[in-house]
């Protein structure tokens, strides 16, 4: 075996799950010599691939050592396999870890390689239960901690981490992935007071960016960077956290790829197709969705939807059951598994919270005897559910023929916002959260699909949270832009009556509120989009954005 051959299979056991691009940025080969030497190996049976994709990532063959593969680097290296197994992220344990967070892998490979175009290809550092999901040691002793904010990880999770990112060991600095602006910016103000300097990307960006693009941010300026100009701000020299070497390690089980093999939880973000994984991802984020309202979220036909829904029902990732004669579409447990180990969170928390397995499994399905907390509140008020995701569903569906496209959609738990007025912390808890965008321009809202504010006392206590957060500065420092509050009524005479309850709060607090009222028989005809809005300040119907 030549000299390319041996380093080349000690790359693949520090770099599990990299691909050939990957690999031969993050060494000093290039890229010819990596494709042609790892196809060698592979056919030597010495290294096994598998193919990935989401929707950050093109589709691409991603490599792992065997445990021939093992062997012969523990033969070249003077060592035991043991050993090898030990030291090295190539053991079953460790198998099962990188495979479950497979999307957030291959980003951060991605982010290496632009750390590399800066000069001497970094050391990268995988980690199981650090706060930080992986560490970047560059040429010259400094060191960068990689934390990424899954899409479906908490506030209070997430915050944790990053407290444990501030108490442990002192990295030159941190780089740290968002979901989205919203929270790009929480995290921002979590670490203004880091012992090192930090900065903020949004994931989408950093999966495609090199070193060029300015899509970094500080905590506290608002100037954007390239990475090239934010690591000249990292300090010299640091350290990075060591974790304690597996015990009882196990050499890793072959790789069963043939799609018509049950596959097992481990293996299931290589095996779905970027499509599948954003669908789990919306039914995830609206449980109990009709297929009918899930077609225009995805933008696709309904008969694809069908496709979609039935390969992961399939997969016993989702479940299907009927409710009033309406398929109603949900994760199931191993899908809530699935999400959770992906975005580094509680699989029980998870399934604590939204679980739709039954507490009695010969009991009917009703919302008593649901085991999700989250789950059992939203099948109870399947109304008001029912018609915030057909409100989202419209205006997916008529934006698109109008050329506006949602670049962000948060469900409730995600919609929050917490902020402090009066130095005492309130927050507003809408029905849904998005961003519109068309030609440049973004619009983001807030949704409240109001079925309960009846009487001027439960309409004025409606309005309070949102006085409160509009008096403050938060509204533009979370989105960047004022957003609007949309507020649906079932009824035209509803509308009418919080229409003159907005003016008199408006009156007594002093505050004008972005905010337009509608019903839903106004809807019927125009839309969401349509002249279909009024306004405390005016009372003419109007569109927007």
């Amino acid at each position: 075996m030549r000299e390319i051959e041996r380093d080349l299979l000690r790359l693949v056991a520090e770099l599990p799950l990299a691909d050939r691009i990957e690999l031969a940025r993050l060494s000093p080969w290039s890229e010819r010599a990596v494709y042609q030497r790892l196809g060698g190996l592979e056919r030597a049976g010495l290294v096994e691939s598998l193919a990935h994709a989401s929707e950050s990532i093109r589709p691409t063959r991603r490599f792992l050592l065997n445990e021939a593969g093992i062997k012969r680097v523990a033969l070249s290296s003077g060592c035991s396999p043991g050993e090898i197994l030990g030291q090295l992220p190539v053991s079953q344990p460790w198998r099962r870890t990188l495979l479950g967070r497979l999307d957030s892998v291959a980003v951060i490979y991605r982010l290496g390689c632009a750390v590399a175009e800066l000069g001497q290809p970094p050391r990268l550092r995988w980690y199981r239960s650090q706060p930080a999901d992986a560490a970047l040691g560059l040429g010259d002793g400094r060191t960068l901690a990689v934390v990424r904010w899954g899409r479906t990880a908490d506030r209070t999770a997430f915050g944790v981490r990053l407290s444990r990112l501030r108490e442990g060991p002192s990295y030159s600095g941190a780089l740290v992935l968002a979901p989205d602006e919203v929270r790009l910016k929480h995290a921002r103000r979590l670490l203004r007071q880091a012992p090192f300097i930090c900065f903020f990307a949004l994931e989408r960006d950093a999966a495609w960016a090199n070193s060029e693009p300015r899509i970094w941010r500080e905590p506290n300026a608002g100037v954007r960077l390239s990475l090239t100009e934010a690591l000249s701000y990292v300090r010299p020299n640091g350290r990075w956290a060591v974790e304690p070497s597996l015990r009882g390690t196990q050499s890793p089980d072959p790789l069963d790829i043939r799609r018509d093999a049950p596959a097992p939880d481990w293996l299931l973000p290589a095996r779905l197709k970027p499509a599948l994984k954003r669908t789990l991802d919306l039914v995830g984020d609206w449980p109990w969705i009709r297929a009918d309202h899930l077609a225009p979220l995805l933008g696709v036909a309904r008969r694809r939807v069908s496709k979609l829904t039935a390969e992961l029902e399939r997969l016993d990732l989702l479940t299907a059951p009927r409710i009033d004669g309406k398929r109603r579409l949900v994760v199931s447990d191993r899908g809530l598994a699935l999400l959770a180990r992906r975005d580094r969170a509680s699989v029980g928390a998870a399934r604590k919270r939204w679980s739709a397995s039954l507490i009695d499994p010969e009991g009917p399905l009703e919302w008593r005897n649901l085991r999700g907390r989250r789950t059992r509140q939203l099948l109870r008020n399947l109304t008001h559910t029912e018609a915030a995701h057909g409100f989202l569903a419209a205006l997916a569906h008529q934006g698109h023929a109008n050329g506006w496209r949602f670049t962000q959609l948060d469900p409730p738990q995600r919609a929050s916002r917490y902020f402090r007025f009066e130095d005492r912390l309130h927050s507003i808890q809408p029905d849904a959260f998005g961003v519109l965008r068309h030609e440049g321009r973004e619009q983001p809202f807030f949704l409240e699909w109001e079925r309960r504010a009846i009487r001027p006392s439960t309409m004025a206590a409606k309005l309070a949270p949102y006085m409160r957060y509009y008096s403050s500065k938060r509204p533009l420092e979370d989105h960047g832009a004022i957003p609007l509050v949309l507020v649906a009524f079932e009824d035209a005479l509803a509308a009418d009556h919080f229409l003159r309850v907005t003016r008199e709060q408006q009156d007594i607090a002093g505050v004008s509120l972005p905010l337009l009222i509608t019903h839903r028989d106004a809807m019927t005809e125009s839309g969401p989009l349509g002249p279909v809005w009024r306004s405390a300040d005016c009372s003419r119907l109007s569109s927007w954005p």
